[in-house]
């Protein structure tokens, strides 16, 4: 590992691995860390800022093609996401929901929003007529000016199921319906093992001089991205350190159910599983450093003596000031990293 993230002219190349809305939030402290330290003329970033998406929780209801995870990292950066609900757009509402109920189609439990389903149709009409995921979702985020560039983990449909008492039931079922309360027995997603990174994802990950693995689920969200044939070994193999952020603190979950998922795979809900869970690249596993919190400094040194750098941080991202300083430690902890080894 020889990379860093210096303060070149060009600025850094920097991949995020992101899922969900803890991702989205953490992303957009990414561009704002960016913007901050390597300005442009133009108010934003001369640094190279790619997201790589997870896609595993997409679906297919009532004949639309839903991406929670691509939607919700793209109204998040427009800034036109409900920060109050945490999910879908701001100032939504739900007239379509209400006859789909009153047709009996879809899911009553799963609602979907008036200007969501702008996106669901557009993105459901361009795939009908051949366009690739990737084309599809760098359609749908340049409607705004986000600033960085969004990958799609795969073009591969891989949607994720749940193994349960109860049968076999898709991801979102088990998320949303039952709200992870079924235990989990396992998790699939049929055709990742014949998938391959979308067109750029490697290239990006090749060229990073810094990755960072977002606060995601371990297991939903950023599992499915490390699991599509390529990626992880993109992810060892690449030239700059590689930073994750817990998305555990003090024993629970930041956001979401991630300790039911992490149940189903046999780990703990805690902060140090999660870390040994990704392994040190210097043992074979994927990480450099990772950052894990204040209320976690205790864990600190089994993390370190497995050969994962364990920064102490606070990892709350309350705002976009909290949120921009979160990654702009990621940020300086890759430094560091570089600046060790090179």
């Amino acid at each position: 590992m020889t990379g860093g993230v210096a303060d070149t002219s060009d600025g850094p190349r920097i991949v995020v691995l992101a899922g969900g809305v803890g991702g989205s939030k953490f992303v957009v402290g990414v561009r704002e860390a960016a913007r901050r330290r390597w300005p442009d003329a133009a108010g934003g970033a001369r640094a190279e800022i790619t997201v790589i998406v997870n896609t595993g929780d997409d679906l297919w209801l009532s004949g639309l093609r839903l991406q929670p995870d691509v939607d919700s990292m793209i109204y998040a950066l427009a800034g036109v996401n409900d920060t109050a609900r945490g999910w879908g757009r701001a100032g939504e509402s739900e007239r379509v929901a209400t006859e789909l109920q009153a047709w009996g189609a879809g899911w009553p439990w799963f609602t979907l929003g008036d200007l969501d389903l702008g996106a669901h149709i557009a993105r459901t009409g361009w795939l009908r007529d051949g366009a690739s995921v990737t084309e599809v979702v760098d359609r749908l985020a340049s409607r705004w000016p986000l600033g960085i560039r969004l990958l799609p983990m795969t073009d591969t449909e891989v949607d994720t199921h749940v193994f349960t008492a109860q049968g076999r039931m898709h991801f979102q079922e088990w998320w949303t319906r039952h709200r992870a309360t079924l235990p989990a027995q396992g998790f699939d997603a049929p055709g990742i093992a014949q998938s391959a990174p979308a067109p750029g994802a490697v290239d990006a990950l090749a060229a990073a001089d810094v990755i960072l693995f977002a606060p995601s689920n371990p297991v939903v969200s950023l599992g499915p991205i490390l699991s599509v044939p390529g990626i992880a070994d993109a992810v060892r193999a690449a030239p700059g350190a590689v930073v994750g952020v817990s998305p555990i603190i003090a024993g629970a979950p930041v956001r979401g159910m991630a300790d039911a998922c992490l149940a189903a795979i046999g780990l703990a809900a805690t902060a140090d599983a999660v870390g040994h869970h990704y392994g040190a690249r210097a043992a074979g596993g994927l990480l450099d450093a990772w950052l894990i919190a204040e209320e976690d400094a205790s864990l600190a040194g089994g993390l370190e003596a497995a050969g994962l750098r364990a920064p102490v941080h606070p990892l709350w991202m309350r705002d976009l000031d909290t949120a921009t300083a979160l990654a702009a430690e990621a940020l300086h902890s890759a430094e560091l990293d570089a600046h060790q080894t090179s």
